[in-house]
Formats: structure tokens, C-alpha cells, sequence
């Protein structure tokens, strides 16, 4: 079994790694000192022990609680709950400042080709739970793509029996065609939020 080469596979399993720059991790990791490899290997064993998922918003957060700062800031507006990909695009948006309303992380995207998944299951049954109690509005904010595009006509299909009780809102277009959310500044965020129409 060569190391090096199941090492350099598992590191380009990596979002935006190939497998040359999998390599490249491997034979730096090789001349770094064994006490940073050795750090390295403790803080991702540490990862799962240290990080859970939140299971109101399925967000990952270090700490005891049982569920996330977030859902359980009680000064937050229970009457918006907003779609977001991924943990990064909840980051971005609460660097923005604007937003003070509930999440809910997708996980990913859908792809025109039928790849990809979204948390659909976990989605109904938090949209259900709130809309019993004060949920006024779905907030899509997805990235705008043509993965994040066909992800919210899916999400809105499956909210489709829910239309007569919420509205159903979509990012204004600060936000330019093919950016991603997570990498998008915080005016713009701001600006797509103050912007947002009914989808």
C-alpha cells in the first residue's frame, strides 16, 4: 500500500482539490515537522468529538449546548427562516449584519444532471414545526448559480402545498449571475436581503 498516494486520494476528495494538489498536501505534510503532523491528526480526531450538529438549523458548532447560538437566541425573529447551502453561507450572511431571522442549512445543492442532495426530509419537518407557531416567510437565499437556481425551483415545489400560509421570498439580485454566496461581500449580502421579492 503506498501511502502517499492513498493520502494524496483522500485529500483531493476535498471540495476544490485535485489530485495533483492532493499530492502537493502530502509532501508538504512530509516536511513539516512531526509535531505539526502530529497536532493535525489530534485536531481532526478532536473535530468529531468537539463539533456537533445543531438540530434545529443543521449547522455544525463547537460547544455543550443542545442546540446552536442561533436557534437558541431568543431576541431572533421567528417569523423569517432562511435557506442557505451551506454553514459558510450562514457565516456570510450573519457577517452582513442585516439578517436576524432563523436558518436552516440545505447541505447542498441539486444539479440540472439529477447529482447532488438536499436535506428535504429534515426541511419539511422544520418548516411544518414553525409554520405551527410564528413563521411568516421562507427566505431562499441560495447561491446565485444554475446548481442554486434549480435547487430553489425544487425547494419551492416542495413547499408548494405551504404557499397559502407563507410567502416564499428570493435574494434581490445584488447578488451577480454565477456568484456564490458564501464569497459574495457584506453590502452586497445587505443589499440582496433589503431587495428580496416573493419567488
Amino acid at each position: 500500500m503506498d501511502h502517499i498516494d492513498e493520502l494524496a486520494r483522500a485529500f483531493a476528495k476535498f471540495p476544490g482539490i485535485g489530485p495533483r494538489q492532493g499530492k502537493r498536501f502530502v509532501f508538504h505534510l512530509l516536511a513539516s515537522p512531526a509535531s505539526e503532523r502530529d497536532n493535525l491528526a489530534n485536531l481532526i480526531t478532536a473535530l468529531g468529538a468537539n463539533v456537533r450538529q445543531c438540530p434545529e438549523c443543521l449547522r455544525f458548532f463547537t460547544g455543550s449546548a443542545l442546540v446552536c447560538n442561533y436557534c437558541s437566541d431568543s431576541k431572533r425573529d421567528d417569523t423569517l427562516l432562511m435557506l442557505v447551502e451551506k454553514d459558510q453561507d450562514l457565516q456570510a450572511v450573519e457577517r452582513a449584519g442585516t439578517y436576524k431571522g432563523r436558518y436552516f442549512v440545505l447541505g447542498g445543492v441539486l444539479t440540472l444532471s439529477g447529482k447532488g442532495a438536499i436535506r428535504e426530509k429534515e426541511l419539511l419537518k422544520a418548516v411544518e414545526r414553525r409554520a405551527q407557531s410564528d413563521l411568516k416567510e421562507i427566505v431562499l437565499a441560495l447561491s446565485a448559480t444554475s446548481e442554486g437556481e434549480h435547487t430553489a425551483d425544487h425547494v419551492r415545489q416542495l413547499l408548494a402545498p405551504l404557499r397559502d400560509r407563507l410567502k416564499i421570498s428570493v435574494l434581490g439580485r445584488g447578488l451577480a449571475t454565477g456568484s456564490e454566496l458564501e464569497y459574495s461581500d457584506a453590502e452586497t449580502l445587505r443589499a440582496a436581503l433589503s431587495n428580496r421579492k416573493e419567488a
